[in-house]
């Protein structure tokens, strides 16, 4: 069994594991929010009432972010989320600095990494081939995102007593400006575009601030444009559903939480959003 206990602003999940030279030991994982704690100490009786439970022990850092994206990726990211993170981990951090101890990570050994992540050859995450050029300063600030908040864990869970990557400098990034199309861009594209589907769907990416998987998703059971809605001015578009590519093995390994609706050629599910669309300026448009 587990139990939480309360420490000034933080929450603890307190639990006896067998370690591995058969004796019984107490462990503690701080959370800042109870809800988390509610959720660890859940889990924890679960896997110890089927007999599946083991305490966090890990040596090395491949071993810590085992651990994390099994016990808080799997949880909390996003679908997308998880595989760019994975891909990032198996990439760059396993490969270069995996078999570390620990206790041997410290600010000065982070910001050396991170310098040296800079004249590592980057690799493409879709089919993990080199791409013949080094590793950008935006990739190692998602590098540092990873690793600043495993070691946060790792602190919870009593393995470390601090966050190295708190204070680690991080390689200067300039973000790139995104070019935005103006109204007159807009109405330009609509008048020179052919395609009455290709234009309809512009005109709702910019009416409605649809996304391309939320456009590729989209049927006509989630729109209401009958002539009593339009009368009433509640004609909308009801986005329940997107289209992704995503990498199946990931799929399967958060289907608890993602519902593949519709899958074509192993690579493309449909699983479902949430989102309440107004759109009277599109009621005169026609389901051909």
């Amino acid at each position: 069994m587990a139990s939480i206990v309360k420490r000034n602003n933080r929450y603890c999940v307190v639990y006896t594991y067998k370690h591995a030279d058969g004796t019984q030991k107490q462990k503690w994982e701080t959370f800042t929010d109870l809800a988390d704690a509610k959720n660890r100490k859940k889990e924890v009786e679960y896997k110890e009432s089927v007999g599946t439970f083991v305490a966090p022990q890990c040596r090395t850092l491949k071993d810590l972010l085992t651990e994390y994206v099994a016990l808080y990726g799997k949880t909390k990211w996003a679908l997308s989320t998880y595989q760019s993170n994975n891909a990032l981990i198996s990439n760059y951090i396993i490969p270069l600095i995996g078999s570390m101890k620990l206790q041997d990570l410290t600010t000065r050994v982070i910001e050396g990494y991170y310098q040296r992540l800079l004249k590592y050859e980057a690799v493409d995450p879709m089919c993990g081939k080199r791409q013949h050029q080094y590793v950008s300063p935006g990739t190692v600030r998602s590098v540092h995102k990873i690793l600043r908040s495993a070691f946060e864990q790792a602190v919870k869970w009593e393995l470390m007593e601090k966050n190295p990557c708190i204070y680690a400098t991080l390689p200067k990034y300039t973000a790139k400006k995104r070019d935005i199309w103006t109204a007159e861009t807009l109405f330009h594209a609509l008048e020179v575009c052919n395609d009455p589907r290709l234009r309809l769907c512009i005109n709702l990416s910019f009416s409605c601030s649809l996304r391309l998987g939320e456009l590729l998703g989209l049927t006509w059971d989630c729109v209401d444009i009958s002539p009593e809605s339009i009368e009433a001015g509640r004609a909308s578009i009801y986005i329940n559903k997107e289209l992704q590519r995503v990498d199946i093995a990931s799929l399967k390994i958060l289907q608890r939480t993602y519902k593949p609706l519709y899958i074509s050629s192993g690579s493309f599910p449909i699983w479902k959003t949430a989102a309440v669309l107004l759109f009277p300026c599109l009621a005169h448009q026609s389901p051909t």
